[in-house]
């Protein structure tokens, strides 16, 4: 039936022309979605690729550094004053000396103090070191002529870089002429070489740029992320398990639910000063231990695994609660083999992104004393250490433009930690869904 459009009422030719504007109207304003959408994506994209662009390009140089190759002759009576080829002997010789000769005769013997003076500037101030690690590894070297790389001192490794420049002004610059020139000499002799840094992986806390390196922070961070995870990943398991299936719905558990969701978004610092007035205070912990670091991380990501452990238990469906009750399975029963092992993944994932976070804190180890100066590599989680990102807060603060770049280094080592660890744990949410999914 036609209706007149004086009764107010459109046509039918009208309301179709209405519908069709509104149509593409709302068709306007998907694609305006879509194409913002994607716009954000590409985005985030951009600055993902920037942000992993600038971390490489100065960290990949900053896994790499140059070094100077001497022959050096291992003298017994220097290197080993006792004769015993101790460890003690050997860090009492003479290996300094045995270096600086070396260096000097590579040098073509320059005569004077201050040429001496500028020569030994060009090697590390861990050389010495080097060369009686060297002959604790190979003992059977001792008397023998010997070619071993020493690592050069920063300022040299940022003037074989470009980083100074011989055209500054030499009162302008950390390096005088006369060091330039020997190490143009050593450069033209090819004995100075562009290699990867075994310091990097092997060395430990250092003020001296060329020689620091990650061991020690890397080993206590694995210390202090094993003391979390046993801690966290069985009490947040747990606790999900009972506020799910056990506990009763009161307002007591209500509050205690309100109380962990609140906890998820409790700054991590608070959690460090937490366990500074606990453990450390009130327990009398010492500071600097993998131990109360691995607490105050437990503490830390307990509301992420609790939160996303009860997801997953809700997400297993009723039926599979019922066919176990069904055939008399008990509660426990229900819980342990027909509830768990379905929610397991999701379990999983929840530790995943709550050991992601400790692995990169930094201010809750920072409040219980682990930005502490360690030299020596922590053999349990009683002894001082320190840890990766603690590490890489300390060498972003030092002047050294070395240092910047094996902060850099650390950065993607850091990310190549996180990564190995989500990897194996997808690996094994994968293994737990296709057994029992």
């Amino acid at each position: 039936m036609t209706r007149s459009t004086d009764s107010g009422l459109l046509s039918p030719q009208e309301a179709a022309v209405r519908v069709a504007a509104s149509l593409k109207k709302r068709g306007r304003s998907e694609r305006r979605f879509r194409y913002l959408g994607i716009a954000a994506i590409t985005l985030s994209i951009l600055f993902l690729v920037l942000l992993f662009a600038g971390i490489f390009t100065k960290g990949i140089p900053g896994m790499f550094q140059h070094y100077v190759t001497l022959d050096v002759v291992l003298d017994k009576g220097r290197m080993d004053p006792q004769g015993d080829m101790s460890e003690a002997s050997l860090y009492s010789g003479d290996a300094r000396g045995l270096v600086n000769e070396s260096l000097l005769i590579a040098l073509g013997s320059p005569e004077g103090r201050k040429a001496k003076r500028a020569a030994r500037s060009i090697l590390s101030s861990g050389s010495a070191s080097r060369l009686t690690e060297f002959t604790l590894k190979h003992p059977e070297l001792i008397g023998e002529n010997v070619a071993v790389k020493f690592a050069v001192d920063d300022d040299i490794d940022s003037f074989m870089r470009g980083f100074i420049s011989r055209e500054t002004p030499e009162s302008d610059r950390r390096i005088n002429d006369e060091t330039i020139e020997f190490v143009d000499r050593l450069d033209q002799a090819s004995l100075i070489s562009y290699e990867f840094s075994d310091y990097l992986f092997t060395g430990s806390a250092s003020r001296d740029a060329e020689i620091a390196g990650i061991k020690g922070a890397l080993i206590g961070s694995i210390w202090t992320l094993g003391v979390c995870l046993l801690i966290a990943f069985p009490l947040g398991v747990a606790t999900a398990v009972y506020l799910e299936e056990i506990a009763p719905k009161n307002r007591m558990t209500e509050i205690i639910e309100i109380n962990i969701n609140n906890l998820a978004a409790v700054p991590s610092v608070v959690f460090g000063i937490m366990g500074l007035a606990i453990f450390i205070l009130v327990f009398g912990l010492p500071r600097s231990i993998p131990l109360v670091g691995g607490i105050v991380l437990a503490l830390m990501t307990l509301p992420t695994i609790i939160i996303s452990s009860r997801a997953a238990i809700r997400a297993v469906p009723p039926s599979i609660r019922d066919a176990a009750l069904g055939i008399g399975a008990s509660k426990m029963q229900t819980i342990l083999h027909h509830v768990i092992p379905p929610a397991m993944p999701g379990m999983l994932t929840g530790t995943i992104i709550g050991m992601a976070q400790a692995l990169g804190e930094t201010a809750p180890l920072l409040m219980i004393g682990m930005v502490a100066f360690i030299v020596d590599v922590p053999g349990g989680v009683t002894e001082p250490a320190t840890a990766l990102p603690v590490q890489i807060f300390m060498w972003a603060d030092f002047a050294e433009r070395m240092f910047i770049q094996k902060t850099s280094a650390a950065i993607i080592v850091l990310l190549a930690f996180l990564i190995t660890m989500n990897a194996g744990a997808i690996i094994l949410r994968k293994k737990l869904e296709r057994r029992w999914q």
